[in-house]
């Protein structure tokens, strides 16, 4: 019975120390599962960078609907400002990142707008040899942001 006792606490201990973990990687799921809704904002900023070599300033700017009207299960808003697309997680999301902001910038080569845009995920770093537009919002904790999306060595 004692050696029952001391197995079940072990199971115990080692639950404890994986259910963090495992809260963090759901959060990071919910986020990575939400973040394709921004692709269809994605394409009007990128095609109005190569063609006008100008972002747009909001969401009329870039001919969609209001903020509020592009949601999912996870998302509450998806706003443009100054061609950088603010994501507000709500809805159905984890209570840890709900009203929280998640960035995705374009960057640019200001000489060549031929060049396609590449979008710089909340913390990340600029590509080299481009230039970042748009303002970083990102105000969700580095533990909960996928890889792409964090600065390096965090």
């Amino acid at each position: 019975m004692m050696e029952l006792m001391v197995v079940i606490a072990i199971i115990c201990i080692l639950a404890l120390i994986a259910a963090p973990s495992y809260l963090d990687q759901m959060i990071r799921k919910q986020i990575v599962d939400a973040v394709p809704l921004a692709d269809i904002v994605k394409t009007p900023i990128a095609a109005a960078w190569a063609i006008q070599h100008s972002l747009p300033r909001d969401n009329a700017g870039a001919g969609l609907p209001a903020a509020d009207k592009i949601v999912n299960n996870f998302i509450s808003s998806v706003t443009v400002q100054d061609g950088a697309i603010q994501i507000v997680f709500g809805n159905s999301v984890n209570s840890a990142i709900k009203g929280k902001v998640l960035s995705l910038r374009p960057a640019v080569v200001e000489d060549a707008p031929i060049v396609p845009v590449a979008w710089v995920c909340g913390n990340a770093p600029v590509p080299g040899k481009m230039t970042i537009k748009g303002e970083n919002k990102t105000n969700i904790p580095a533990a909960y942001l996928p890889l792409n999306c964090r600065k390096p060595g965090t």
